[in-house]
C-alpha cells in the first residue's frame, strides 16, 4: 500500500517575520525576476501587439483573427514537456545542465524568430511572418515548461511563493515593454526597429541563464522504483528490436511514469489533489471574464477602467503576491491556500455591491484593490503548491499538466458567464461567483486535514 505524500509540507519551525520577508533576498529570486521577463515579453509580440501592425499594414480582419490561432501553442505544451523533461540536448546539457539548457535554446529560438519578424513586410510576405510568430510562441511555450521546472528544482517549497510572485512581476514588467513600450517605439521609429529591439531584450533571460547555476536534485526511491519497472519491460521483450524497444521504454519513462509517479505518492488523495487543481481559481476566473463589460455598462470609462483595472490593479497583484511569499514560509501554504480561497470569493460580493451602488469611483477603488490583493495572494501560494506537488524527476511533464488544469474548469464554467448575466443580472451573477468558490474552500480543508508533511522529491536546500 502506498503512502500518500504532501504537496507543500510546512517548514519544520514556524519562521520569524524578519526570517520570513528575507526570503527575497536570496540570489534565486533575482534570477527568477530576470527569467520571468524573459518569460512574459514574447507573449504580446504575437499577439496584440502583432495585431496593431497587422492593422496598420492594412492585413484584412479575417487574417488578423487567423493569427490568434498562433496561440493554441501555449494550450499544446504539454505535448512536447516529457521531451524537455527527459531529452539531453548536445552539446548544451554538458555546458548548463538539463534545466538550463533547454531555457537557453528556447530564448534563442524567440530571439531568432523575433529578427525574422522585423525584416518581414506583412503587406507581400504574410506567410513568412505567420512561421516566424509560430516559431516565437513555440519558443515561449518551451521556455515556459523549462523554466517552470527550474524554479521548483531551485527551490524548497516554502521559498516557492517568493519565487512565483518574482516571476510574475518580471513577467508584468515585460508585458509592459512588449505592449506600451513596442507602440511608443512603433509610433516614433517603425515595427522594424520594435521587433529587433524585443529580440535585444532577450538577452536579459540569457544573462541569468548564463549567471545561474543548474538546480541539483535527489531522485526519490519512488522514481528509482518506476525506471526499474521500464528496465523490467525492457528485458522481458528482448524478442523485439532494438530500436523499437528503446523507444517504447523512453515513451513509458516520459510519459507514463509522470503519471504513474503522481497516483502511486498521492493513493486515494490523488483525484481530489485534481480536482482541487482544477477548482481553485474557478471563481476568478468565472469573474474576470465579464469585468470589463460589467465597468463599461456600469458606465466608467475607458481611461477609468485602464488606470484602476490595469496599471493599479496590477500594482495591486503584485502587492498581494509578495504577502503571499511572505505568509507561505511563515504559516505554510495549505493555511494560506485557504485563506487566498475564503478571500477571492468573498471579494466577488464587492463586485455585487458595487453593481447595486452605480458607478462610484471610491467603490471601483475598493473593489479592484480588495479583488487583486486577494487574487495575488492566492496565485503566489497556488504556484507554490503545484511546485511541491510535483516529483523533481518529472517535473517538467507535471507541472505542464497541473499548470494546464488549474484554468481548463474555469474557462469552461466561464463560457456560461455572459448567459448568467443576461439571465439574473449583475448583483447576482457576483454572488453566483462567489458561490462557486465554496468547493475549493471545502477541498483544501479536506487536503489540510488528510495529508501527511513528508514530501517524496523536494529540492534541496540549495546555497
Amino acid at each position: 500500500m502506498t503512502r500518500p505524500s504532501a504537496p507543500a509540507p510546512p517548514p519544520a519551525a514556524r519562521r520569524t517575520w524578519r526570517e520570513a520577508w528575507l526570503v527575497y533576498a536570496h540570489p534565486r529570486i533575482a534570477t527568477m525576476l530576470c527569467l520571468g521577463f524573459s518569460a512574459g515579453l514574447p507573449f504580446l509580440l504575437v499577439f496584440s501587439t502583432l495585431s496593431a501592425w497587422l492593422t496598420e499594414a492594412g492585413v484584412s480582419r479575417t487574417m488578423i483573427g487567423l493569427f490568434s490561432w498562433v496561440g493554441i501553442t501555449y494550450s499544446i505544451k504539454v505535448l512536447w514537456s516529457p521531451v524537455v523533461d527527459r531529452l539531453r540536448l548536445p552539446l548544451l546539457y554538458a555546458l548548463l545542465g538539463r534545466r538550463r539548457s533547454w531555457i537557453l535554446l528556447a530564448q534563442l529560438t524567440i530571439a531568432g524568430g523575433l529578427i525574422g519578424m522585423a525584416f518581414t513586410d506583412p503587406s507581400t510576405q504574410l506567410g513568412r511572418l505567420a512561421a516566424c510568430a509560430v516559431l516565437v510562441a513555440f519558443g515561449s511555450a518551451t521556455q515556459d515548461i523549462a523554466i517552470d521546472a527550474w524554479r521548483v528544482e531551485a527551490a524548497p517549497p516554502d521559498r516557492q511563493a517568493a519565487m512565483a510572485v518574482t516571476y510574475v512581476f518580471g513577467y508584468r514588467m515585460a508585458l509592459l515593454a512588449a505592449g506600451a513600450g513596442a507602440l511608443h517605439i512603433a509610433a516614433l521609429l517603425s515595427w522594424t526597429e520594435v521587433y529587433l529591439a524585443m529580440a535585444g531584450l532577450m538577452t536579459t533571460g540569457v544573462l541569468a541563464v548564463l549567471a545561474s547555476r543548474e538546480p541539483v536534485t535527489q531522485r526519490p526511491r519512488e522514481t528509482l522504483f518506476l525506471e526499474t519497472r521500464v528496465q523490467d519491460f525492457m528485458m522481458r521483450n528482448a524478442h523485439l528490436p532494438q530500436r523499437l524497444r528503446q523507444i517504447i521504454g523512453w515513451l513509458i519513462g516520459a510519459v507514463v511514469c509522470p503519471f504513474a509517479d503522481f497516483f502511486s505518492r498521492n493513493g486515494r488523495l490523488a483525484l481530489m489533489i485534481l480536482a482541487f487543481i482544477g477548482l481553485y481559481r474557478v471563481t476568478d476566473i468565472t469573474m474576470g471574464v465579464m469585468a470589463n463589460p460589467f465597468y463599461l455598462d456600469l458606465g466608467f470609462t475607458l481611461a477609468q477602467i485602464a488606470n484602476v483595472s490595469g496599471i493599479y490593479g496590477v500594482a495591486m497583484t503584485i502587492v498581494g503576491g509578495v504577502l503571499g511569499g511572505v505568509l507561505v514560509p511563515r504559516y505554510g501554504v495549505m493555511r494560506v491556500l485557504l485563506t487566498g480561497a475564503i478571500l477571492a470569493a468573498l471579494t466577488n460580493l464587492l463586485f455585487a455591491a458595487l453593481a447595486l451602488l452605480g458607478a462610484k469611483f471610491w467603490m471601483l477603488v475598493v473593489t479592484i484593490s480588495a479583488d487583486n490583493l486577494s487574487g495575488g495572494l492566492a496565485l503566489s501560494a497556488f504556484i507554490a503548491y503545484l511546485s511541491g506537488l510535483t516529483n523533481v524527476s518529472y517535473t517538467a511533464t507535471q507541472y505542464a499538466l497541473f499548470s494546464s488544469l488549474m484554468t481548463l474548469p474555469g474557462k469552461f464554467i466561464g463560457g456560461a458567464a455572459g448567459w448568467v448575466v443576461d439571465a439574473v443580472g449583475y448583483p447576482l451573477f457576483f454572488v453566483y461567483s462567489c458561490l462557486i468558490g465554496v468547493p475549493a474552500m471545502l477541498l483544501v480543508t479536506y487536503l489540510m486535514r488528510h495529508l501527511p508533511v513528508v514530501t517524496p522529491g523536494t529540492p534541496p536546500e540549495d546555497p
